[in-house]
């Protein structure tokens, strides 16, 4: 079967969740809540769905989807080089050269090319992510376009803040109903983030941990408004986000915050749910303002 470098990617991650325990045996895998994950259309993950499915990692059930397969054994080689092709050094050097003005607005795929030495391929694959994170788009007839949205402190605060907003008011929608697969998936995460995991995973998966999270959770709301709205947003704040991503210190926290709600939640607490979300989004964008003032204090 031939397929995409994109979609070899999110088999290689699939194949890591399926190794490190957060895709336990039979566990169905949703093609949309995977392409939402990525922030993917559903045709490179049903691409990487098959191939799983081919290589036997996964068992393709019929009128069912897909499910990870008993019994499978991931050799622990093929998890090292999935972690590995994860943070892609070259990448965050554009997201970084685009945040210091240090390339026009408007650009070519041989100028990426060029600029950061990569092959066709992975020129495409970098302006492909770039354009799913909401950062840039492809221009009428030739190039890509450069998008100035959440490239400034401020842009990121009213982020934070509009987040601040939805998240809390979500949990505390009449139509939340916790689901207790994924919550209990969600579990495994932070546990796994707390016993190493924070110093192990590579900073692309790390990041991807915390939206996941806090997706999931709005996806609970039964409200699809809310879902959009913060994947929107989720998109949107990643460029800034890639500054953070060195400081592991705050995943643990993050982590702390979230198994507090998970019990919370749990227990039918809602209303303090919904507080301590406030108070975790609140918290994470001072963290954030402080790393962005150092760094930009090393610069000048």
């Amino acid at each position: 079967m031939a397929v995409s470098s994109l979609s070899e990617r999110i088999a290689h991650e699939i194949t890591k969740r399926i190794h490190g325990g957060e895709l336990p045996p039979d566990a169905h895998l949703s093609t949309q809540k995977l392409a939402d994950n990525f922030r993917v259309s559903r045709s490179p993950v049903r691409e990487a769905l098959q191939l799983l499915a081919e290589k036997g990692v996964l068992e393709q059930r019929a009128n069912r989807g897909f499910f990870v397969k008993r019994g499978i054994k991931v050799p622990k080689s093929a998890h090292d080089r999935a972690d590995h092709s994860d943070a892609p050094e070259k990448y965050y050097r554009f997201a970084e050269d685009w945040l210091q003005n240090q390339i026009p607005q408007e650009i070519t795929e041989q100028f990426l090319r060029d600029r950061y030495e990569l092959t066709k391929a992975q020129a495409i694959e970098h302006l492909s992510r770039a354009a799913n994170e909401g950062w840039i788009e492809r221009k009428d007839g030739y190039g890509w376009r450069l998008i100035a949205v959440a490239k400034t402190p401020e842009a990121l605060s009213q982020i934070y803040r509009f987040r601040a907003i939805i998240e809390p008011a979500n949990i505390l929608e009449p139509g939340f109903k916790l689901d207790r697969t994924v919550a209990a998936a969600q579990r495994r995460i932070m546990d796994d983030l707390l016993a190493g995991g924070v110093e192990r995973w590579p900073a692309a998966r790390l990041l991807a941990s915390g939206i996941t999270f806090h997706e999931e959770i709005a996806r609970m709301s039964g409200n699809p408004f809310f879902l959009q709205s913060l994947i929107r947003v989720n998109r949107l704040r990643r460029l800034m986000d890639y500054r953070t991503l060195i400081d592991r210190e705050r995943f643990y926290i993050q982590a702390r915050d979230h198994l507090k709600m998970l019990d919370l939640l749990e227990r039918g607490e809602h209303l303090e749910c919904s507080y301590l979300m406030k108070q975790h989004l609140s918290d994470a964008m001072v963290r954030k303002f402080q790393i962005h003032e150092e760094i930009a204090k090393k610069r000048r």
